[in-house]
């Protein structure tokens, strides 16, 4: 199996000021849109490792994340999100733990397109709510590609993945600046209330 490190250029470079980095973790099935999305928002030089797919896989596409994407955006002077996707396919699992120390909150990606790509997010969402009690929000990709109607697609996810209403379940294309945006802004509200929440215990 082939690695490579792809190094994706954006024009704005790594300046000298150090904001305060909080680490986001995208998540989810393979081929749901991952890289894609980081690829869209990062405002450096995205750095992802991915291998050649040699399995069935390949009919959905060529390459797969085996190690992690990397890339950052920054909201502010003093706030930079870190983002670090994890690999898709059961076989890099171990990734998961190890990217999701010292994540303030993570995004699920699931591809509406493949019902089994909804089925396997409800295995990593289970798997990291077991590495850490962070906010998250769900980003449901493709829905514009689907013939049926869509309407109730919000209701399915949360009934296979089992959400409480108070998480997010929104449609996302991970090639829209402006969604991957509002997914971010979801994960820092959600980090914003925890943290309002745990001041008012005190």
């Amino acid at each position: 199996m082939t690695t490579r490190v792809n190094m994706v250029h954006r024009s704005q470079p790594i300046d000298g000021r150090a904001p305060k980095p909080m680490k986001i973790v995208v998540t989810g099935p393979f081929s749901a849109g991952k890289t894609t999305l980081i690829k869209t928002i990062s405002e450096v030089a995205v750095v992802g490792t991915e291998s050649e797919v040699s399995d069935a896989s390949r009919s959905q596409k060529n390459k797969t994340t085996v190690a992690m994407d990397y890339g950052r955006v920054t909201f502010a002077e003093d706030l930079a999100l870190y983002l670090f996707g994890t690999p898709g396919q059961r076989r890099f699992e171990v990734m998961w733990e190890i990217l999701s120390e010292g994540m303030i909150g993570f995004v699920l990606l699931v591809n509406l397109l493949d019902e089994r790509s909804l089925q396997e997010s409800a295995h990593i969402l289970e798997q990291f709510q077991r590495y850490a009690d962070v906010p998250f929000v769900v980003g449901v990709t493709h829905v514009d590609e689907m013939e049926a109607d869509t309407t109730g697609f919000e209701a399915h996810v949360r009934s296979v993945l089992d959400l409480p209403e108070g998480i997010v379940v929104t449609p996302c294309d991970p090639r829209s600046r402006e969604d991957v945006k509002s997914l971010m802004l979801e994960i820092l509200l959600g980090v914003l209330r925890r943290l309002e929440g745990s001041h008012s215990d005190d």
